[in-house]
């Protein structure tokens, strides 16, 4: 165990109305630097598991450390990006972008240069730290996203199903993204999907979750980097781990009742 990891013991989750746990006696292990995609069924609880990490959602019983402190609320070591953007509609992308810069008391002019920084780190023109959020695609939206929760250097990136809405050029393009910025600064990225290929594409390791909230296996992706998105087939561990990873998500996905949340 290094002092970066995330260590979670005996988690449990319950909603209050629920017939059962959506996330139960689950224990993982997530070493700092990793690159992890959870995957699952709707309704398997990988969501609730990334909000317990990020400090929106408190334990039922046992408990989530990071860097050997137990997360009681969010903090700015911890970056989170959603499954759509949160953007304040009536603010710049500057100012969006630099709202946690402000809260933190960052000095404007060091403010000014983060923002110009982080812009350019996620592929977009400087001019559009003048432009609101109604005047981008969502590809676009998204990035802004990714580069506000960037905006503290956080030691972790948590990510939500955050391109589930885009296209697939878009998502390829957005996912290439992200393991660019992975890769130049290594925070630890936890990142939540239900698509086999994408977690295959991006992490390091790969957690599949099952339908009564716990952990039915943790795999190391074999497949080297980079891994195009055109050539993701030709790989020699491809179709085993793919088809290892839709092995243990079959049969997983029974009718969603009150209560469960993904």
């Amino acid at each position: 165990m290094t002092a970066g990891d995330i260590t979670v013991g005996s988690l449990a989750v319950r909603y209050p109305g629920a017939d059962r746990p959506i996330v139960d006696g689950l224990d993982l292990t997530i070493e700092s630097g990793a690159f992890l995609a959870i995957l699952g069924p709707s309704g398997c609880g990988k969501s609730t598991l990334l909000n317990v990490i990020a400090g929106f959602v408190r334990p039922t019983t046992g408990s989530v450390a990071f860097a050997g402190r137990l997360v009681t609320g969010p903090g700015r070591e911890r970056g989170v990006v959603f499954q759509r953007d949160v953007l304040f509609p009536w603010a710049t992308v500057g100012s969006n972008i630099g709202f946690a810069l402000r809260a933190a008391k960052v000095p404007r002019a060091q403010r000014r240069a983060r923002i110009a920084e982080l812009i350019s780190a996620v592929g977009l023109a400087p001019d559009v730290a003048h432009k609101r959020p109604h005047e981008l695609s969502g590809g676009m939206r998204q990035r802004v996203g990714i580069a506000r929760a960037l905006a503290n250097s956080p030691r972790v990136l948590l990510m939500d199903e955050p391109f589930g809405a885009l296209d697939a050029l878009t998502r390829q393009q957005m996912q290439d993204l992200v393991v660019e910025l992975w890769e130049h600064s290594r925070p630890t990225v936890v990142f939540v999907t239900h698509d086999v290929d994408e977690a295959i594409r991006i992490a390091s390791s790969i957690v599949v979750m099952d339908h009564t909230g716990a952990i039915a296996d943790h795999l190391s992706n074999p497949l080297p980097r980079p891994r195009p998105a055109s050539r993701l087939g030709e790989f020699d561990d491809y179709a085993a781990l793919r088809r290892r990873l839709h092995d243990l998500l079959h049969g997983q996905q029974p009718a969603l009742t009150s209560g469960e949340h993904g």
